[in-house]
């Protein structure tokens, strides 16, 4: 069993990142984050605070604004638009979830989608289905085909699974898998299919982005089978001083043993995300400058 290392991977994709970086900088580029966050939310702090991190180490410009909780959606958008027309700003990200009363997809809608390096303004959401290298992809997804890739899983021809049907992890999941770059046969599942455990069991690639701490168990997934572990679920733990731990949508003491090779979280697609982040927010630099 071959345990892949979303750390380790990351740190490649971010090595490359730096060297990209230098490039653009020698041409008097510096790429450009703006991260807006509305509200408080302690696990959206901690996100926000990672990437603006993440950015410093790089020698990506980053901009955060944090907004008071009971902004109003037109409060919203007119930063959105203020961040359209910055010219120093090459990626956007609006922090998710928003408050209750921001309408989210209003706001994914007014990004300009050669800023949006979240990948999901409708614009991108079509490239992504025409394979048009234009666009941007959802930094998820794309860090997983990236993992897949440094692991040495064979796509091509193989039988995938994708647990989750999100615009942000499962949709666009699998149209990376079934297209080009992947050549796989795909399958859809989610919470109305019928006999969810043997729709996996046939997968020799099972990606969970389902949300349920756990859910997947060794009665789902074949011999030698590849596991992705999307989820990331907060349980209590009364050992942690927290007073809970992080697990992912795959038991994954019991379902390790029978794979030829899986993500455990926390170290595995986590990182890979805020990695892919950063290499969208560089192609968007390129983009704006000509240089793709």
């Amino acid at each position: 069993m071959q345990k892949i290392d979303g750390k380790l991977v990351a740190e490649k994709v971010l090595s490359e990142c730096k060297e990209q970086i230098a490039e653009l900088k020698g041409k008097g580029i510096t790429p450009g984050l703006s991260v807006v966050l509305i509200g408080e939310d302690p696990a959206s702090m901690v996100y926000v605070g990672s990437k603006a991190r993440k950015c410093e180490e790089l020698g990506i410009f980053s901009h955060k604004i944090v907004m008071p909780t009971e902004s109003t959606q037109e409060e919203v958008m007119a930063v959105v638009e203020e961040l359209n027309n910055d010219p120093a700003i090459h990626g956007i990200l609006v922090q998710s979830p928003p408050p209750a009363h921001i309408d989210e997809e209003a706001i994914v809608r007014a990004i300009n989608p050669a800023k949006d390096v979240d990948g999901f303004h409708p614009e991108n959401v079509a490239k992504l289905v025409l394979e048009d290298p234009t666009g941007y992809v959802p930094c998820t997804p794309a860090g997983c085909m990236r993992l897949l890739k440094e692991a040495g899983i064979e796509t091509s021809g193989a039988e995938a699974v994708v647990i989750g049907r999100s615009m942000i992890v499962g949709k666009p999941m699998a149209l990376l898998l079934m297209g080009k770059a992947g050549n796989a046969t795909v399958t859809i599942a989610h919470s109305r299919t019928k006999d969810l455990a043997a729709v996996c069991r046939r997968a020799d690639i099972v990606i969970a982005a389902i949300g349920k701490p756990e859910f997947v168990t060794a009665d789902m997934v074949k011999d030698g089978a590849t596991v992705i572990d999307v989820g990331i679920n907060r349980v209590k733990d009364a050992s942690k001083k927290s007073g809970y731990k992080l697990v992912g949508d795959v038991a994954f003491d019991e379902v390790a043993p029978k794979c030829k090779a899986i993500t455990s979280v926390p170290g595995g697609v986590g990182p890979m995300t805020i990695a892919m982040l950063m290499q969208n927010t560089i192609q968007a630099a390129k983009f704006a400058n000509g240089l793709v």
